[in-house]
């Protein structure tokens, strides 16, 4: 005789193990996820930033020194 109290439980026991590994998984790909998009934001919030800077700098008489990252302001006009 087939002992179907013993299968049935082993296929609960497998079924309960699958379950649990793929929850695993899909909370560490979605917690990878979020990382990226934090990291994603960030980036874009420096890049306005720096673009505001650029802007307010040209904007101000300045010129805007791409190696160093920064404004240099313009010499003052001398009148001849």
């Amino acid at each position: 005789m087939i002992p179907w109290p013993k299968i049935l439980g082993g296929v609960l026991v497998l079924a309960a193990v699958a379950w649990a590994v793929l929850q695993i998984r899909e909370d560490g790909a979605e917690s990878v996820k979020q990382a990226i998009e934090r990291q994603n934001n960030e980036a874009a919030s420096q890049s306005d930033a720096r673009r505001s800077d650029y802007d307010r700098c040209l904007d101000g008489g300045g010129v805007w020194d791409f190696g160093a990252g920064k404004c240099l302001r313009a010499a003052p006009r001398r009148r001849h």
